[in-house]
């Protein structure tokens, strides 16, 4: 019987020649090459474990040679382990399977436990049992990688960080990376849409790390995700699964796929200098495309090759739409300016939520808010910064809606309608301040006075107030008013038709936005 142990250890020394194996093996060039050939197509190499027998290797190289030997029919283990990929499908029912083949062809079965340790044998040596660890298109692994990228300020000299964040599926290891200029929640919610559609599929599970980016809570009794993570998962359908706290077996290909990344990707670039993240971000996509097609060591073919094969077609599609990111924020407390921020500009709420607490969900063109489940308005986003809060009249009290209509000429043209004096008085009033808009609210009650005693009264007020006052006050007016000082060296007033000419507004015009009638 031939050595094949033998011919797969002297083939190993990739320095040997054809003419040097013959010699040392005492076999033709003809006998080596079918022997490697075989090994090639089953996937076997050097070195093996001990317990692999020549007669072993037999049945494996050369499987329709060895059936023909041996009494009992030798299975496909390669079907049974593509097989043993798809979903709900175990050894028990392939042996099944096996056995009714078997009967059919009238040739002999092996036991159900003699079936289990030949294809686990055959594992072994091929290297195979890792692609049987997970099913295709089950599982999506996600983390930040531990190292990362220096980018340099070409006017400061100011070095920052850049963050890998990393998605491998399990089953082919085939391997997103994204360079992030932080770890915050919304880059990791974008690389999770930006993985998802250059997969071309998403995964049934979802397992990231424990960060609290994504996961608020992870006990052996209770997990607590992140709204916005959560709300993610549901578009996409999946479903997020955190690794266990202090189990890195749950993510074991993740951090191998972190470890792949920082070799090929960020050790690959160190010695490169980088001057924005957009720069780094060329390279490491460079980066991992090398990866994802560079072959693999201990069995044949490259990550893409494997996704492509076996774990594409397994996949569940990526929604018709593209998915909006948005950023949940925790509870935020309406302060009494009825206004909550978005970390950059402030938005009105109905001012009758002053003291609950709110939520904002948060996508790049809106900003919504939320109350007790309700979303309650729904703002433009504004990308830069505003020196003004954007509000909506609908939100604001009645005294603040009608403060928002007064200008300062509809405060002068009412004045000059009931009289110089008055006149005098507003002018003051919008004069008096660093802006006309100090004056507004004392304009206002100028305005209510005169609802309330009439423009006759309120202008000879007004007369009496200039006679002995540079600095008109409302106050002082009242007292006249109330006291009927405005009548105290006059008499009685002579009847007038009203004006029907001109402007003739009085406080219910400026409560009434400039709709009087």
């Amino acid at each position: 019987m031939l050595d094949y142990r033998n011919i797969l250890r002297v083939a190993s020394d990739p320095h040997k020649s054809m003419r040097t194996m013959e010699l040392e093996l005492r076999s033709s060039h003809h006998t080596i090459r079918k022997v490697l050939d075989a090994a090639e197509k089953a996937g076997i190499s050097w070195p093996l474990p001990e317990n692999v027998t020549n007669e072993m290797l037999i049945e494996l190289l050369f499987p329709e040679e060895y059936q023909k030997t041996v009494l009992y029919a030798v299975p496909d283990y390669a079907y049974i382990h593509g097989e043993l990929a798809k979903k709900g499908v175990n050894l028990t029912i392939l042996w099944e399977e096996y056995s009714a083949k078997c009967q059919t062809e009238g040739s002999v079965p092996y036991m159900y436990s003699y079936f289990c340790e030949k294809y686990g044998r055959w594992a072994n040596v091929t290297k195979a049992t890792m692609r049987i660890q997970h099913k295709p298109g089950d599982t999506m692994e996600v983390d930040w990688a531990g190292a990362a990228l220096d980018i340099h300020n070409s006017v400061t000299g100011e070095v920052s960080k850049a963050y890998l964040f990393v998605a491998v599926l399990p089953c082919s290891c085939f391997t997103y990376a994204e360079v992030c200029d932080d770890m915050k929640l919304e880059n990791w919610i974008s690389c999770h849409i930006h993985t998802y559609n250059y997969f071309g599929g998403v995964t049934r599970l979802l397992v990231p790390d424990n960060l609290k980016t994504g996961v608020t809570k992870n006990t052996r009794y209770e997990t607590v995700l992140n709204r916005t993570y959560q709300e993610l998962a549901e578009y996409y359908g999946t479903a997020i699964v955190p690794a266990r706290v202090h189990h890195p077996q749950d993510k074991s290909h993740a951090e191998g796929g972190v470890n792949f990344a920082s070799t090929w990707i960020l050790a690959a670039l160190r010695s490169r200098k980088f001057f924005s993240v957009e720069e780094a971000q060329d390279a490491v996509a460079e980066k991992l495309e090398e990866l994802n097609d560079r072959d693999f060591k201990k069995r044949p073919g490259s990550r893409r090759e494997a996704y492509l094969e076996e774990e594409k077609e397994f996949m569940q599609p990526l929604p018709s739409e593209p998915y909006e990111s948005a950023i949940w924020s925790p509870d935020l407390k309406v302060g009494n300016d009825y206004l909550v921020s978005d970390g950059m500009n402030k938005y009105s709420v109905p001012y009758d939520l002053i003291g609950e607490k709110v939520n904002l969900r948060l996508t790049p063109n809106t900003v919504e808010v939320f109350f007790r489940g309700n979303r309650v308005t729904i703002h433009p986003r504004s990308k830069v910064y505003l020196r003004d809060p954007v509000m909506k009249s609908e939100h604001m009290p009645l005294e603040h809606r009608m403060y928002l209509n007064y200008n300062e000429k509809e405060f002068t043209d009412w004045a000059n309608t009931v009289g110089s004096n008055a006149a005098s008085v507003v002018k003051h009033f919008l004069t008096g301040g660093r802006e006309p808009e100090q004056g507004y609210k004392y304009c206002a009650s100028l305005a209510k006075l005169s609802d309330r005693y009439g423009p006759d009264r309120l202008e000879n007020a007004c007369k009496r107030l200039l006679s002995f006052s540079n600095t008109p006050s409302i106050r002082t007016l009242s007292t006249i008013l109330k006291n009927g000082q405005d009548r105290a060296q006059q008499g009685p007033e002579p009847h007038k038709e009203p004006v029907q000419h001109g402007i003739t507004r009085g406080a219910d015009y400026f409560r009434k936005g400039g709709n009087s009638k």
